[in-house]
This record gives C-alpha cells, sequence and structure tokens, in this order.
C-alpha cells in the first residue's frame, strides 16, 4: 500500500483538521536467521524447502534448542513473526521419532484452532501417517471418539478443556498418558479473570497428567508484553524460558495518531470517535483498501457498520455491500462464513470487536483503524499487526476517544511508541475462580495434601470451606465430592468470577439472541435499554431476575442508552500499607455495593443526551481488591479553609487515575471501578478507592498500589495539560460515573494530585 500517498489524500479532505497529531514511521527491517544443530529431521526440512522456507528466524531456532534441552518455553515476539513454527515443528519431529508420544494445542478461540490446523498440515511430511484433529463443542459426535484414541495432536480451547476433557479424562486416557507437550497459543489473552479460570484449568491438567504419569512439556505464545516469563509461570505454575529476540523480516508500518478536532474549547469536546472513524474506514474502501477497523464494543462494532454503510451507500453501492460487522458472540456458523468471505476478498472490510485481533488468518490486510485505545499497548500493537502481513508497508491509524488514556496518548507519543509493554495480571489463587475448579479437580480425580503442589497452600483453607459447604467430605484422608455434585464443571463460567448469566430472547420471535453475564445484565439489559444485535436495535421491555432472562423487541429508535448507577464500599481487611509521596496507601479487601438507577437516552452521531430516565434495580455486592488513600493533612486543611469543592478534587482525581490505570496493567477500564467519599465510614478520613471489578480481584489494583506514584504522576498530566477550563472527557469526566459527573473539581484534582506528590 502507499501509505504516503492515502496520507496525503486524507489531508487534503475539506472535513479533515489536524487530526494528525503524530506519525510513526516505523521502519522496515530483514531478517535474522540462525542454524539448529542438530539439524531438523530431514523429512522436516524436505517438507520446509517444498514451501519454500530454507531457513530458520533466530527465535524459532532459539526455541526449538530450549525445546530440545527439555525447558518449559514461552516466546514473545510481535504478530506475524512466524510464532506457530516455534511449536509445529518441534512437535512434529518428536512425534516423527515417537509414535506414542502426544500434544495438545490450546487456542483462546475455536476459530484460531481451524486457522492453526491449516497451518499444521502443511508442514506434516508426506507419509508421516501423523494424525490431527480439531476436538471442540463444534466436533461431531460421531468423530469424537476416533479423535480420542487416534489422533496424536488434538486442538482444542480451554472452556473444552475444562467442560469436556479434564472430567472425562478416562476415555482420554491414551492421550494424557502419552502427553509431551502442551501448546498455549496467544498466551497474553489470558489475563484477567479469563487467565484466572485458565491458570486454574492448565494446573487440573497438570494434576490429572501426574497421576496418570506423563510431565508434558509447555510451549506458550505471546504478543509482546512486560513480563513474559512471569505471565508464563502464574499461568502455568512452572519454570520457563523467554523467548523474545524476534528475528523475522518487517514491511514497515505508518502508524499515525488521529485526535477528532476541538468543538467547543471550554467544554473540551470533541468531534465523535466513531464519526472520525467512519470518515478514514468509507475513504480507505472508496480505494479498494483492504481493511479492518477495531472497536472497542460489541455496540461500536454493529454501530459502525451501520454509519460506514449508509455513507458508502450513496456513492459506492458495491463497496457498500462488501462491509461486514463481526464479534465472537455471533453463531459460528455466521462467524465462519464472515471468515472465509473475507480471506476470499468478497468482504473488503470489517469492523470488529477484538475477537479478530486474535490470529486468525483473513488474507494479507493494508490497513487497520483502531476506534479507540484497546486497553494495553500489547493490544493496540495486535491489532495493528493485522494490516502488513505481506511483507508491504501498511498503514495502520488509532483514533482517539475522550477519555483519560487516550488524550494522554496523543500527549504523550512516546507512551506508546517507546514505552515497555504492561503487564499481564492474573490471580490464580482468587476463591471465586479457584473454589469451583477445587470442585471440579475432586470430580477427576479425590483431593488430597498433595495437591497443594498444584494449588498451593489455599487448597487447605479452602478445602475446609468446602467441607462446612456440604460440597465434599473426606474419607481416608481424601477429599471427595458429595454424591450430590454431579458435573460441577458445568457451573463454571469462564469468562466471569461470578458463573451466572441472562439470557437475551426476542420478546417477538421468542429467539435466543446472545447471553450476558450477570455482573453486566443490569446496566444493559434493564428495562429501557437500547441492546445492538447484529446491526439491529432491540428495546428491552423486561427482565425476569428469577429466570435471568431479558426480554427486547426490534426498534427504529435514533439513540442507544448509557446507565447510571450508585456504589458504596466497605473495608474488610487491610492486606498491607506503604509510604508513597506524603501520605499512605492501602490495599487489602472491600465489599462493593452497586445499584442500578436510571438511564440516559443518547442521540446516534451526535451524542446529544436526549433524556434521562428512572429505573430501580436491586443492589449487587461483590468482595474484591482495593487500593485507596487520603490527600495529607495540610492539603486537607488548606481545601476546608479556602472552602473548596473537596468532594468533586476527590472524584476527578478518581476518575482520571481510572482511565491512566491501563497505562500500567493490562486490563479494560471495564475492569476497574473507583469509589470517593469525603468521610469515609471505615476510615473516618476522605479516601479515594480503586478497585477490580471482579469478585475476588484479579490483581489490577494490587499492580496500581505497586506503582501508584507513577499512577498519580501520570494522572496529574492527564488533568494539567487538558486544555479545557473545568473538565472534560478527556480528563475527569468518565462515561460509566453513576452520579452523572457530578460533583467535579478540576482544580482541586490537581492540588490534591501535586500534594500527593510532595509537588506544591
Amino acid at each position: 500500500m502507499d501509505t504516503a500517498a492515502f496520507l496525503r489524500h486524507i489531508q487534503s479532505l475539506l472535513w479533515y483538521a489536524e487530526q494528525i497529531v503524530h506519525l510513526e514511521q516505523v521502519p522496515s527491517r530483514e531478517a535474522r536467521t540462525a542454524d539448529l544443530f542438530p539439524p531438523l529431521d530431514d523429512r522436516i526440512t524436505e517438507r520446509l524447502e517444498a514451501l519454500g522456507i530454507d531457513s530458520l528466524y533466530t527465535h524459532q531456532a532459539d526455541a526449538i534448542t530450549a525445546l530440545r534441552e527439555g525447558k518449559n518455553v514461552i516466546v514473545a515476539t510481535p504478530a506475524a513473526s512466524g510464532k506457530s513454527m516455534c511449536y509445529n515443528l518441534p512437535v512434529i519431529e518428536s512425534l516423527l521419532s515417537d509414535r506414542s508420544a502426544r500434544a495438545l494445542y490450546i487456542h483462546p478461540a475455536k476459530a484460531l484452532s481451524q486457522d492453526q490446523e491449516k497451518k499444521l498440515a502443511e508442514l506434516m511430511p508426506e507419509g508421516s501417517r501423523l494424525r490431527h484433529a480439531i476436538f471442540d463443542g463444534d466436533t461431531a459426535r460421531q468423530d469424537r471418539a476416533s479423535i480420542r484414541r487416534g489422533s496424536h495432536i488434538v486442538m482444542t480451547n480451554p472452556d473444552m478443556l475444562h467442560l469436556g476433557i479434564l472430567p472425562n479424562h478416562h476415555a482420554w486416557y491414551r492421550a494424557l498418558t502419552g502427553l509431551k507437550y502442551v501448546v498455549l497459543d496467544e498466551a497474553h489473552a489470558y489475563r484477567g479473570v479469563f487467565g484466572t479460570h485458565v491458570a486454574n484449568v492448565i494446573r487440573r491438567l497438570r494434576r490429572i497428567c501426574r497421576k496418570l504419569g506423563s510431565a508434558p512439556q509447555f510451549i506458550l505464545c505471546s504478543a509482546t508484553i512486560a513480563n513474559p516469563g512471569e505471565h508464563a509461570e502464574r499461568l502455568v505454575g512452572l519454570p520457563f524460558e523467554v523467548i523474545d529476540d524476534d528475528g523475522s523480516p518487517y514491511g514497515g508500518k505508518d502508524f499515525a495518531l488521529w485526535n477528532p478536532p476541538m468543538i467547543d474549547l471550554a467544554k473540551g469536546t470533541r468531534r465523535s470517535t466513531n464519526s472520525e472513524a467512519t470518515q478514514i474506514y468509507v475513504e480507505l474502501l472508496k480505494r479498494h483498501t483492504r481493511t479492518m477497523t477495531f472497536v472497542r464494543s460489541r455496540r461500536q462494532a454493529e454501530l459502525l457498520y451501520v454509519y460506514a454503510r449508509d455513507q458508502l451507500k450513496q456513492s459506492h453501492p458495491v463497496i457498500a455491500g462488501r462491509i461486514a460487522p463481526y464479534r465472537a458472540s455471533y453463531l459460528a456458523e455466521d462467524r465462519r462464513r464472515i471468515e472465509r468471505d473475507f480471506y476470499e476478498g468478497k468482504l473488503l472490510g470489517l469492523s470488529t470487536t477484538n475477537a479478530m485481533e486474535l490470529g486468525v488468518d483473513v488474507g494479507n490486510l493494508d490497513a487497520t483503524v483502531l476506534t479507540g485505545y484497546p486497553g494495553s499497548i500489547a493490544s493496540a500493537w495486535q491489532q495493528a499487526g493485522r494490516s502488513g502481513r505481506s511483507g508491504e508497508r501498511s498503514l495502520s491509524v488509532l483514533v482517539a476517544q475522550d477519555n483519560p488514556l487516550d488524550q494522554y496518548l496523543m500527549r504523550h507519543p512516546e507512551s506508546f511508541f517507546g514505552k515497555s509493554h504492561e503487564t499481564a495480571r492474573i490471580s490464580p489463587a482468587n476463591p471465586y475462580i479457584l473454589k469451583p475448579h477445587l470442585l471440579c479437580a475432586a470430580y477427576e480425580s479425590p483431593l488430597t495434601m498433595n495437591d497443594t503442589e498444584f494449588f498451593g497452600p489455599e487448597l487447605l483453607w479452602y478445602a475446609d470451606e468446602l467441607i462446612e459447604d456440604d460440597y465434599v467430605h473426606v474419607r481416608h484422608g481424601r477429599w471427595h465430592l458429595v454424591p450430590e455434585m454431579t458435573y460441577p464443571a458445568e457451573r463454571v463460567n469462564m469468562r466471569t468470577a461470578s458463573g451466572a448469566f441472562y439470557t437475551l430472547v426476542d420478546a417477538d420471535t421468542g429467539a435466543v439472541l446472545e447471553t450476558v453475564s450477570e455482573s453486566s445484565a443490569f446496566m444493559q439489559l434493564h428495562p429501557g435499554a437500547i441492546y445492538l444485535h447484529q446491526g439491529e436495535s432491540y428495546l428491552v421491555t423486561e427482565l425476569d431476575m428469577e429466570s435471568h432472562t431479558a426480554y427486547a423487541s426490534k426498534t427504529d429508535a435514533p439513540y442507544y442508552t448509557q446507565s447510571r448507577d450508585h456504589t458504596e464500599t466497605r473495608i474488610l481487611s487491610t492486606y498491607s500499607q506503604r509510604p508513597a509521596g506524603s501520605v499512605e496507601v492501602f490495599f487489602g479487601e472491600v465489599i462493593v455495593s452497586t445499584q442500578v438507577l436510571g438511564f440516559k437516552r443518547i442521540k446516534h452521531h451526535t451524542d446529544e443526551v436526549l433524556g434521562d430516565e428512572y429505573v430501580e434495580l436491586p443492589k449487587q455486592e461483590f468482595e474484591t481488591t482495593a487500593l485507596w488513600f487520603g490527600p495529607p493533612k495540610h492539603t486537607l486543611d488548606f481545601i476546608r479553609t479556602e472552602k473548596l469543592d473537596l468532594s468533586g478534587g476527590l472524584h476527578a482525581v478518581e476518575h482520571a487515575a481510572i482511565g491512566i490505570l491501563p497505562l500500567f496493567a493490562m486490563c479494560d477500564r471495564n475492569d476497574i471501578g473507583g469509589i470517593t467519599t469525603p468521610l469515609h465510614p471505615d476510615t473516618g478520613q476522605p479516601q479515594v478507592f480503586i478497585h477490580d471489578g471482579h469478585p475476588g480481584g484479579v490483581g489490577v489494583s494490587e499492580h496500581g498500589y505497586e506503582v501508584i506514584e507513577d499512577l498519580w504522576q501520570a494522572t496529574l498530566e492527564v488533568i494539567s495539560q487538558c486544555p479545557c477550563e473545568s473538565g472534560c472527557p478527556s480528563c475527569i469526566h468518565s462515561p460509566k460515573c453513576g452520579s452523572n459527573n457530578q460533583p467535579l473539581d478540576k482544580h482541586v484534582a490537581r492540588l490534591i494530585l501535586a500534594s500527593l506528590l510532595g509537588e506544591e
């Protein structure tokens, strides 16, 4: 792609208003190769030569060497660097020499398994007679027994491993007794709640393998993250060798940071991010540029598709029919049709959630548009890396949203292009996640004291609780499930800490549209909510809390909805405290109580608030981890003496700090929450709380506690450098605020942060 020509074109258009605030020209680079000693099996070498591959990149050779030495390996290199060769080649080599050996490939999404199976098939030497197959929820019943018995390589996903393989490990005896390699692809995706679940599933796998006499090596592949070794070891529970020196070639990329223009300087209001991204997307499509536009939510994927389609219908109706939305919650056959059509060129563009961030092969792309910063540098580069895989120069554009983090990056491009990537955080000992997996493990084989090797000392604490709750009983020194507990894996939702969900049903046809986690249901499915599904708007008319079902009907309403809520917190215990700046900072366990009280109706395209409606739903409570702090006493005295707005200042600090925290920990803004109070009943002092958004916590607030001084500094810069007069979405306003962003005081927030850092 001629990226320079396109950028010149976009800058010549009438609506362009200096939105490109930074252009990073990432240079191309040559490949670096290395020889293997001893070389690969001749049959593999011949197959590689037939594919036009006559050498290995340095990181591929390093990974194979480490695996031959019996080490567990994590390969952490950028997208399209040939990571799959790092595990496919040594696995095939090992299976060729030992026909009883087996390998298990685990991908975070079904589509990835299908994609990787094609790549594996290409590498198989002729006449090898090594069988490989996908085993997931879509696998035909009649094929499952032969896959269990005869496949040398089985490709699956964490959900099927948890739900179908481990509870039925007796049927997998041959595969598990000979299991030599376990591959975890896209390991950076295993973070937060999902990653914590996966960590416990892997511990269950290792435990069953130990009982069956096998001890597989683990091979992990990841995007570039700050802590690949630590993450791998927490995920699997074993030591790892890190391979992160990328030797692959790169075609180069023009990466533009695009800030929508200000339309009201005093209020800090900018042109809509969706509108700006749509304009760029449409211009790329008009020039027949294969483009993928990433968005932050399922709703955005549908909205951006509708916006682009409607624009193109006027001038390029044929191209209007060659775009589509894409998200993971579509039915499998719909996802595969879209993937196939995009790969074959029938579709020219996709608006997609991060479901396409992972390495599903949809052919060579020329451009990627990121509608809002995806929450982490690693994810941003993964999304941007979807274009440019052909070795040609490519284009990526990050369109900023009106929030503190996006605006911080617009003003500090070095924080994106020069900063090391964030840390991936998981918490395998989270009791809300570990305890259900202990029940699953007990179903697979009664638990013993020796299982602390896999589940840590927490096993002993939680086993007592499970006994008290009548889930397990002790017999001959082993913990057995009570007879009433049948197939506990069915009760565990791998994507949430609570496990429960709501079903959305079309009120007119009775068809099931989607499922929504319990933690999100009250926010998204309250009566009066607009829910987008495959480009259609649905108005929620009823939320049945007994049956966990919401009913909705199609609507052509010209608006979407955003809920508001009230949140409180209580401190249960303080795990640690430390001096930071001029105050003490605390980390511990809290109870968070949230109640949805209403919602706003917001007009499409303009984001004008059309109305504010009242609705009252029951409180939802959960225990989680949090950090908390308050202003220094002398600053507090000054604020009170001058009769400044303490509540508004604390509230603004909370909003901005939550907005910028994903710069330090791999998380989404929705993974964290915050509460401020001028007088907290448990401390008797003004407090700012930043808490994990999931029961039990997954390490986000803990990391914030560890880097609190850096977090305060970045938060102060966000507020100080924003040109608005009294606060705006780019600095202290939050779209999630349950009190409609009231009260907020930008001046007092600056004062508090400066005093925390000792910079008055």
